[in-house]
This record gives structure tokens, sequence and C-alpha cells, in this order.
């Protein structure tokens, strides 16, 4: 559900913005779990200096790179 938001409008300015946008309720210990597993698998960014969260997962481009076996660093 929070996958699914996030990925939908790609930026969301605030965590109150993306849990208030959310279509059901959640304990908010439960949404920043998410957010943590989220930034960790490196689906999203959360900017440290205006905490801005934004989609970056782009399966498509890493399946191209391990065809290519580019190494990221």
């Amino acid at each position: 559900m929070v996958e699914e938001t996030i990925k939908n409008a790609k930026e969301y300015h605030t965590k109150a913005q993306l849990l208030n946008a959310l279509p059901k309720k959640m304990m908010y210990q439960t949404f920043l779990l998410i957010l943590d597993y989220l930034e960790k698998s490196n689906k999203i960014l959360i900017d440290k200096k205006d905490g801005r969260i934004v989609w970056i997962w782009d399966p498509k481009g890493v399946e191209r790179f391990l065809k290519q076996d580019l190494v990221a660093r």
C-alpha cells in the first residue's frame, strides 16, 4: 500500500504528507518501519536535507545493467 502510493506519485515532500495520502490509516511506527525497509532496499530515497521522499527503483534499468555485466559502485 505504501509502496504503490509512492510509486504512483513519484515524490512526496514530507512523511506526514505521504501518511495522509495513504488509502488506509496505519500506525506511525509501522509506517516508519516500511519506509526504512524501502530505503534499505533502494526503492526510495529520503532526502536528509528537506525530508523529501522520492521513488527511485527502476527494475528495467537494473535488468539492463545486469545483462551488460556492469557493476554499480
